[in-house]
């Protein structure tokens, strides 16, 4: 199998952009897809499912990768519901597979699945972008979640920011408290091992997302933040189903982080890449920025040229893009900057499949 490239799409009524749209995107086969209104816990029912995939089917998309089956608080904090929302998820796996269904992408993060500070950074060419600044991350998050709680428009919600789970941000912190970093490891391989057997008969691959930015905030810890935490992962739970979803952004805010040098080491357990460029300031404040290499820090023409020269056979797609040309949409995930970022990532990968043939 050969790299297939991917499209972030949050659904019909929750998306700007259609399938129409992003079938005119040179190359993208794959539609990453979630179900978007079920909350952590809940089993994803056969008949949600079944209605995207007759969505997609006019199109001749695949629905192969499904982003976002977060993970229930109880199963973070090993607290009483565990066993059961185990087992809810792996009834979800269990459905998404009779739909073809063959890479899971999930974090692990407690509270906030990702952090930024500004959801529409002035960028100098007069787009905007994400933007997170270091000062601004202090003890109470009330005033950043309030901030990214306003911004959410036309009812399309953020992944990880629903206003029901927000509302109980106290609760959540409550929970958190007194849980460790060894803790939390200690549950995340937890979860993984109740997993692994029903992944290896359905031929699923679990993929985790690194934590967004790579370090501990609000006292909350963070797990997959570096190479170390990456070896720590695949060595403990070593089958071949549980599987990282790389994404470069997250990985590349921090500066001592080499994502091309992640991706080399561990090609064969890359199921999923998220390709994101970020800049980096001096202060440790950073900013999303176009694919293009030289626009930022990430090494996105080295982090390409490694999963080319290794033979990865995942799915790739971008991430986070710019909002440009006055679009609106949900903040990073727009048409435009992402479908540039396509042609990038797609003119990189033809112009080294052309030297590799040696017709350079």
């Amino acid at each position: 199998m050969a790299m297939k490239m991917g499209f972030r799409w949050f659904g019909e009524g929750n998306d700007s952009i259609s399938l129409a749209d992003i079938k005119q995107i040179p190359g993208v086969t794959s539609i990453v897809w979630s179900l978007h209104h079920k909350l952590p816990g809940e089993v994803w029912e056969k008949e949600e499912i079944a209605k995207v995939q007759k969505q997609l089917e006019p199109y001749g998309f695949d629905m192969d990768v499904v982003e976002s089956v977060n993970i229930h608080d109880d199963i973070k904090t090993a607290g009483p519901g565990r066993a059961r929302y185990i087992e809810n998820y792996i009834q979800t796996i269990k459905n998404l597979s009779q739909f073809g269904v063959k890479v899971i992408c999930y974090n692990f993060m407690p509270v906030f699945d990702w952090t930024r500070t500004n959801l529409f950074f002035p960028l100098e060419d007069g787009s905007t972008a994400m933007y997170y600044e270091k000062a601004m991350i202090q003890d109470d998050p009330r005033q950043m979640a309030e901030y990214i709680l306003s911004k959410q428009r036309d009812g399309m919600t953020f992944p990880g920011w629903e206003p029901e789970r927000m509302a109980r941000l106290d609760e959540l912190f409550a929970a958190y408290r007194g849980v460790s970093k060894e803790q939390l490891w200690a549950n995340l391989i937890y979860f993984l091992e109740a997993l692994m057997p029903v992944c290896r008969e359905l031929g699923v691959k679990m993929a985790i997302h690194p934590d967004d930015p790579p370090w501990d905030i609000f006292g909350l810890p963070r797990l997959i933040i570096d190479e170390a935490a990456i070896d720590k992962l695949l060595s403990t739970v070593d089958d071949p189903h549980n599987c990282l979803t790389l994404c470069s952004g997250s990985f590349s805010a921090n500066p001592k982080n080499n994502v091309a040098d992640m991706v080399r080491k561990h090609c064969k357990r890359i199921a999923f890449a998220h390709v994101r460029n970020v800049r980096h300031y001096p202060n440790g404040d950073f900013v999303e920025v176009s694919h293009r290499d030289r626009d930022g820090h990430s090494g996105i023409l080295d982090i390409v040229k490694a999963y080319h020269d290794c033979g990865f056979e995942g799915y790739m797609r971008p991430d986070h893009g710019r909002h440009i040309w006055n679009e609106k949409c949900r903040p990073g995930y727009g048409l435009y900057d992402r479908a540039l970022g396509i042609m990038y990532m797609l003119g990189i990968w033809d112009m080294l499949d052309k030297l590799k043939q040696g017709k350079g």
